[in-house]
């Protein structure tokens, strides 16, 4: 089954292709509050789209008190299959670290109490992560953008590695390497809709139709049909999301 696992979706054009294309589920990824509850009223009629709730970190620093109740709120709806996108992002420090760490501890303790997946943000920040991650909690390191070895560290805590159309890259030696080494039974694939566009179509605005770029360059990588790669990384999705 062809998951696309994490996008921004904003327009119904967009999901009709993603359709068209063979995509048979979509996540909705909440940055904050507002995008969160908007990403659930776009998902709330579809029966293939779902949503999660969370604060991005660039975020972090405009996280009011209160956010908290409101995600709980939100994750009693039977679309939510998440919490995130939260996490680290040292690249941008588009919110301070302290309050980078803060939010995302709470945001960690909050899945653990919900009982739903974590899907992880992090850039740059890989050791302080893994520091706060919980081991063996159903948790997704979307976009992967690390090496072999942060992908080793976080399959030894439990987590997934999510890849994104950035292993099509030309100079993405590092995460290719990493795809070799992990486990398909450990991947999941996504596009990070509107951004990161696979080639052919690197430049362009991404959609959920091209999650299938990413599965190509898997299968290539892994010398394994591209089947089996939509099949696996399919049923780890329904694993981790709908079990």
């Amino acid at each position: 089954m062809l998951i696309d696992t994490h996008c921004h979706l904003e327009d119904m054009a967009v999901v009709e292709r993603a359709r068209a294309a063979g995509v048979k589920r979509m996540i909705n990824i909440g940055c904050d509050v507002d995008s969160s509850k908007q990403a659930l009223a776009f998902c709330s009629n579809h029966a293939d789209l779902f949503f999660t709730a969370g604060v991005h970190p660039h975020e972090a620093s405009k996280a009011e008190p209160g956010y908290l109740e409101e995600f709980k709120i939100l994750s009693q709806d039977p679309k939510c299959v998440g919490i995130g996108e939260c996490g680290l992002d040292y690249y941008y420090d588009h919110s301070d670290r302290p309050t980078q760490r803060r939010v995302f501890e709470e945001q960690v303790a909050l899945a653990l109490e919900l009982k739903k997946p974590l899907i992880i943000h992090v850039r740059d920040a890989h050791e302080d992560c893994l520091e706060r991650l919980p081991k063996n909690h159903p948790t997704i390191i979307h976009c992967f953008s690390g090496t072999r070895e942060h992908a080793k560290a976080f399959l030894d805590k439990g987590c997934t590695i999510s890849i994104s159309g950035i292993v099509t890259f030309k100079k993405a030696e590092e995460i290719q390497a990493a795809v070799i080494a992990t486990p398909l039974e450990r991947l999941l694939i996504e596009t990070d809709s509107p951004y990161l566009a696979p080639v052919p179509y690197r430049g362009k605005p991404n959609e959920p139709a091209y999650v299938k770029f990413v599965a190509d360059k898997i299968a290539e990588l892994k010398n394994i049909p591209v089947e089996k790669v939509i099949e696996q990384t399919g049923q780890n999705a329904l694993q981790i999301f709908w079990a």
